[in-house]
């Protein structure tokens, strides 16, 4: 049995998420169909976590335990011409017996992409939020370093998802605003040991209501300091997510 690393991304807006169910496409759907089509496996990958519907992901690790003797750069090869357009293998390596994509990683990066502005971009509409008013992202800029570091993030957090603990330690928390070819865009970036469900977006919602100045700056430490849902601002649509990064103390190899 080999174990390995896979690299993979994908446009999540005709994706009912990562995590396979019957009579919807999903990722891992997709995915286990190409392996199937270059190994004659029948098998269940895992990933670093479970994208929502509509979530995109740069840098998604999947970890596959197979018998197959290709070499990686044929595998990588031959999935992506097994995948479809919306989905792709950037990257298969070897790595140590019994790797687990989520217990042995040690952060996650995300990116959300908000675009604020009076006139609609067709062409961007699965892939940022659009806020149809300017924001204010020097006043987000300053209520971010609120949430770094470790806290109880359970005002953060979208109710109905029970964990054992919401403490969490965020990072970095990073709030630029960038030009891009197609406009300028507010790229939000989160570092975290661990996310709970829903945690981002409650996080970019609660910037936004700051950016809108509908909240203090003071807001964000607020929600925190409050361990109350009800009181932080909109869970953000999911079109403007990214999984950037899953890092690993040894790089899982």
């Amino acid at each position: 049995m080999r174990y390995l690393k896979l690299i993979v991304a994908y446009d999540g807006a005709d994706f009912f998420g990562w995590q396979w169910q019957p009579k919807q496409r999903t990722v891992q759907g997709e995915f286990e169909a190409a392996i199937r089509a270059v190994t004659g496996e029948e098998t269940r990958v895992s990933a670093s976590g479970r994208t929502d519907t509509g979530v995109h992901a740069i840098g998604q690790v999947v970890g596959w335990a197979t018998e197959s003797d290709l070499a990686t750069d044929v595998l990588l090869r031959a999935l992506n011409a097994n995948t479809p357009r919306d989905l792709a293998v950037k990257e298969v390596v070897e790595v140590r017996e019994g790797f687990n994509p989520i217990l042995d990683s040690t952060s996650k990066r995300y990116r959300y992409l908000l675009y604020d502005n009076s006139v609609r971009d067709v062409f961007s509409r699965n892939s940022v939020w659009q806020v149809w008013h300017r924001l204010n992202d020097n006043a987000m800029r300053e209520a971010a370093p609120a949430l770094l570091g470790e806290h109880d993030f359970k005002g953060y957090e979208t109710a109905g998802s029970p964990r054992v603990t919401t403490v969490r330690e965020v990072y970095d928390l990073q709030v630029e605003r960038r030009q891009f070819e197609n406009g300028e865009r507010i790229v939000i970036e989160v570092e975290a040991s661990g996310f709970l469900y829903n945690m981002v977006r409650n996080i970019v919602g609660t910037l936004v209501q700051i950016g809108r100045g509908k909240e203090p700056i003071t807001f964000a430490a607020d929600v925190l300091a409050a361990k109350d849902r009800a009181i932080a601002g909109p869970t953000a649509p999911p079109q403007g997510l990214y999984l950037l990064k899953v890092n690993y103390a040894d790089d899982a190899s």
